[in-house]
């Protein structure tokens, strides 16, 4: 599946497990992204975003955002949308 790279993490917190990431392009809920790195290989589809801890639907380039995720990732990797 092609992917296409819309940002970067700049961030991991542990309670609630959460990933920091800085957008390069538009993100929606609903949207499946790959996050990898060095360590780091995680795909998940987007059902929770926050700006300054306000739920949001959408985000676009430059926003920063919160998205709940699953495992721990690491500051720089990279984060793709996955489209089918």
């Amino acid at each position: 599946m092609p992917e296409e790279v819309i940002g970067t993490v700049t961030d991991f917190f542990a309670h609630p497990v959460v990933a920091g990431i800085e957008l390069t392009a538009t993100l929606k809920l609903g949207d499946k992204i790959h996050i990898k790195g060095h360590t780091t290989d995680m795909e998940l589809v987007v059902d929770s975003m926050q700006i300054n801890n306000a739920d949001v639907e959408q985000a676009k380039a430059g926003d920063s955002i919160g998205v709940k995720i699953s495992e721990r990732v690491r500051r720089g990797d990279i984060v793709c949308k996955v489209t089918d």
